[in-house]
């Protein structure tokens, strides 16, 4: 029986990781990308053999390519893509550049756009139907203004995520996305360090803490399933009831 690849990006740390450890349980065998080569190496050795890496810039449209091409070569086509690469890079709005707000854009988005295209095209071509999960935030849905270019391309996301999953349905590819609240990772490192940030964000949390990078890995997990296999262009959002709150709560 052929093995079953899946490709998870920003998969070094945080909730990369936590999604190659948890397809890694499902009997997938993993590959982690990232664009610290030397991280993503170590959380591959730490995972085991059923793992391979590889680094990837995906700003990089010729670099998602090779990284595409190189693990066809060595591997064969994937089964499952997780898109989770991304930044936020946050600036009070109007200190924010072009250049920074390109960035943001280039990684989260069209990254994102360019990695199903090319996984979307191999699955075809090798008769797979496979399951494509993106990562979104609940900031597609509301907003901060310091990370407007986040919000702008998680937004995206999920409208990407509709888009592509009405595309690749005739070929039986399923297109995903989960959207999380505050999760546990370097990117949340600075309010976990500031009292009063925490007591903001615990304010807008109805389940009063914030989340594990593993309660993210296992709805990805799920999602690239056949216990999925009727859902297709939905996005999960897995925030501790935070979107769901209205202000007399």
């Amino acid at each position: 029986m052929k093995k079953s690849i899946a490709l998870v990006t920003g998969a070094a740390q945080g909730i990369g990781l936590a999604c190659a450890e948890a397809l890694l349980e499902q009997g997938h065998f993993v590959i982690l990308s990232d664009i610290n080569a030397d991280l993503v190496k170590a959380a591959s050795q730490k995972l085991g053999k059923q793992t391979d890496f590889v680094g990837c810039d995906m700003s990089d449209p010729k670099a998602i390519n090779s990284m595409f091409d190189e693990i066809e070569t060595k591997h064969g086509g994937i089964s499952v893509l997780v898109n989770n690469a991304g930044i936020a890079m946050p600036k009070p709005f109007f200190e924010t550049s072009v250049e920074d707000f390109r960035k943001v854009i280039d990684i989260n988005l069209v990254g994102v756009f360019l990695a199903i295209q090319r996984a979307a095209k191999s699955m075809i071509a090798n008769k797979i139907e496979g399951a494509i999960v993106n990562m979104s935030s609940i900031n597609a849905v509301v907003a901060i203004p310091t990370i407007a270019s986040y919000c702008a391309s998680k937004g995206g996301v999920m409208q990407l995520t509709k888009a592509t999953s009405l595309a690749l349905a005739p070929h039986g590819i399923r297109v995903n996305a989960v959207g999380p609240g505050s999760i546990d990772t370097e990117m949340m490192a600075g309010v976990n360090a500031n009292p009063e940030a925490m007591k903001m964000v615990m304010s807008r949390t109805p389940l009063q803490r914030i989340g594990l990078p593993r309660e993210i890995g296992d709805v990805v997990a799920f999602l690239a399933s056949p216990k999925a296999s009727y859902i297709t262009g939905e996005t999960i959002y897995v925030d501790g009831g935070r979107l769901g709150m209205n202000y007399t709560c």
